[in-house]
């Protein structure tokens, strides 16, 4: 008989695993339910092309409606899914359920919310779906004021959007530099210039005491007696991710839904992929839950593979790019539990300042964890065949030594 594969979630990973499936010649049932009611898409446009108003919104979507028709995928779209039981292989969407022989939970991630701002009452935002980018990019104009709570990727990205659009921009970030947690603070203080010399208020180590509503705007008070004017509070403080239907129907669950390098969870009958993958990696050596495009994208096109049966592990490194103003980025690797403070030494190869040009490997034990580079586009390859390698450090930092000798 044919078998029915469920998928729950219609993001980017949901949309390459049923790519996979079809592709790998799967000819059962493909239920795919999504609580959105738009068809899956991609998320990096909604804070940078789209946001900036270079591409189309129809640019983020995987694949045009009569796509899915001609791969017969039954769409149930606007339709949360309430329930799980593992043991019947069946989920519960309200009062309409659906049997499943493998289930694949690609739930995402949403925003962590922020008390403070939600309650007060006054113009706050997050950046998640369309309609919140819909509404940032008619917020952005010339002469309104903008308040970005957190200094991190999604903060940073919004920030660059809203000044292109001519917005005042002030960026409040807790800890001494933006994304100091991600690259420590000889890399991280090039992204706080970047802001400041394009006009961003970047205040750093600062403490929010309060959100208030003050008419139409609203006022941000700040340890110390400062206060922060807007017209509208963006709030960027992360992700959590969406493993509450895991939760509650006793899947391992730690940092999101558990799953071994074959993204299949405690259930040999469910998979895991995307945002909400708590993964074991064999080249990192530990486990990684990751929130970036291209790893939904792989994580998609591996697990359709591990639910037809092949028996392989997703060792990909992850990557992450972004584009603010001038510099455009990449980053392949993992620091690790310990961030950059876990890490020996920062090899930095080009300039920080400037034009901005460089490369930038951070090394531990003569491995290099992860590397990035800022406006040098032909480093890419060299990245990722060099992030989780051992290299020879001091060849690394002669900048005599092209880096592609290195890869060899």
């Amino acid at each position: 008989m044919s078998q029915t594969f469920v998928v729950v979630g219609a993001g980017l990973a949901a949309a390459h695993a049923i790519t996979g499936l079809r592709e790998a010649g799967f000819d059962g049932r493909i239920v795919l339910y999504g609580e959105e009611h738009h068809l899956p898409y991609e998320r990096p446009p909604l804070s940078k092309g789209y946001l900036l108003g270079d591409d189309e919104l129809d640019s983020a979507f995987v694949h045009p409606p009569e796509w899915y028709d001609q791969n017969d995928v039954d769409l149930r779209l606007g339709t949360p899914v309430t329930a799980l039981d593992t043991a019947k292989h069946r989920v519960q969407a309200g009062d309409l359920g659906e049997d499943y022989d493998r289930l694949l939970l690609a739930t995402g991630a949403r925003p962590r919310r922020m008390a403070m701002a939600d309650d007060s009452g006054a113009p706050v935002a997050y950046l998640r779906t369309i309609e919140d980018s819909q509404r940032l990019k008619a917020e952005f104009s010339s002469g309104r004021r903008v308040a970005i709570v957190g200094g991190g990727w999604i903060g940073l990205e919004v920030a660059s959007a809203a000044r292109r659009a001519g917005a005042e921009v002030t960026v409040l970030e807790a800890l001494d530099q933006p994304l100091l947690r991600v690259l420590g603070p000889q890399v991280a203080k090039t992204f706080a210039e970047l802001h400041r010399e394009h006009g961003v208020d970047l205040r750093t180590g600062v403490r929010i005491e309060s959100i208030e509503r003050a008419g139409e705007r609203a006022t941000v008070s700040l340890a110390g007696g400062d206060t922060v004017e807007a017209d509208l509070v963006v709030v960027g403080v992360g992700v959590s991710p969406n493993d509450g239907l895991a939760t509650k129907a006793g899947l391992d669950v730690d940092n999101g839904i558990l799953v071994d390098a074959r993204l299949t969870t405690s259930d040999p009958d469910v998979f895991a992929a995307g945002d909400v993958a708590n993964a074991e990696h064999p080249t990192l050596g530990h486990r990684i839950r990751v929130e970036h495009w291209e790893t939904a994208i792989e994580h998609g096109k591996h697990v359709a593979r591990t639910m037809l049966g092949e028996d392989a592990a997703y060792d990909r490194m992850p990557y992450f790019f972004t584009d603010q103003y001038d510099l455009g980025m990449e980053y392949v690797g993992s620091l690790g539990p310990e961030g950059p403070d876990g890490v020996d030494e920062v090899v930095i190869r080009g300039d920080l300042g400037g034009d901005r040009v460089f490369t930038a490997f951070w090394v531990k034990d003569g491995r290099v964890l992860a590397g990035m580079h800022a406006n040098d586009w032909d480093a890419g390859d060299a990245l990722r065949a060099l992030a989780g390698r051992k290299v020879d450090v001091g060849r690394l930092r002669d900048v005599g030594v092209p880096l592609a000798d290195l890869t060899g």
